[in-house]
């Protein structure tokens, strides 16, 4: 992994990018990971579809963002997960937006809770899942930012119907701390996590909600707990 401390980063760039409102609304919409067209990102973020084509051309321009045709539609997505984790330790020190509506206090509410942070849970429910693997030694650290599964870890795994083998095939990173802007802690990012999620969904611990969000089943925390106990 190369410094960051070397001349040859070019920080302004990005942070140029990224720091415009417009294309932080934009950014934001995708860091779901789901690829939108251009004209719902331009309501995300309040500006004229023919502004918001610029923008996006920016973003595209800059690596954050990738456009992906099917068939006469285009939509947009951002490049990789290292974006979306990017967004998330910016907002974990950006001072808070003013409130535009009574709506808005209970969505950031909604998001702290439980949210996407690209394909992996964030928010306080990802705090706490990466806590509680960590706390049952299903999940050890490596080193300051990596984390690997326990033989007990694997086995849990097997009773969400998630193939390891699967999993470590992927590209990516495989559990990473990713810092959770809702109480400046650490949250799993990579393949494992994003697996884990998809299977909380699947049996409808999580529901997936409006943009990010997710809904916490009533009964999520005692599935939780059943699980790491087996």
């Amino acid at each position: 992994m190369s410094d960051v401390s070397t001349p040859e980063r070019d920080f302004g760039s990005v942070a140029n990018l990224i720091g415009d409102p417009a294309r932080a609304a934009m950014l934001a919409a995708l860091a779901d990971g789901r690829a939108l067209p251009a004209t719902e990102l331009a309501r995300r973020a309040d500006v004229h579809p023919a502004t918001a084509s610029t923008h996006l051309r920016r973003l595209v321009e800059g690596g954050l963002i990738r456009v992906r045709a099917q068939g006469r539609h285009r939509y947009h997505e951002i490049v990789n997960p290292e974006v979306a984790a990017v967004l998330e330790a910016i907002a974990h020190v950006a001072p808070g937006a003013p409130v535009r509506s009574l709506d808005e206090p209970r969505a950031t509410t909604g998001l702290a809770e439980a949210r996407t942070c690209y394909d992996h849970l964030a928010g306080r429910r990802g705090v706490q899942l990466r806590d509680r693997l960590l706390a049952t030694r299903a999940l050890r650290r490596l080193d300051d930012r990596d984390h690997e599964l326990t033989d007990r870890g694997q086995r849990l795994l097997v009773t969400l119907g998630i193939e390891l083998a699967s999993v470590r095939a992927s590209r990516r990173v495989f559990a990473r701390c990713c810092v959770d802007w809702t109480d400046r802690r650490f949250h799993l990012a990579g393949a494992l996590p994003a697996a884990i999620t998809s299977a909380f969904i699947a049996r409808g611990w999580l529901t997936r909600g409006p943009g990010r969000s997710l809904r916490v089943a009533d009964d999520y925390d005692d599935n939780l707990e059943k699980w790491l106990a087996t």
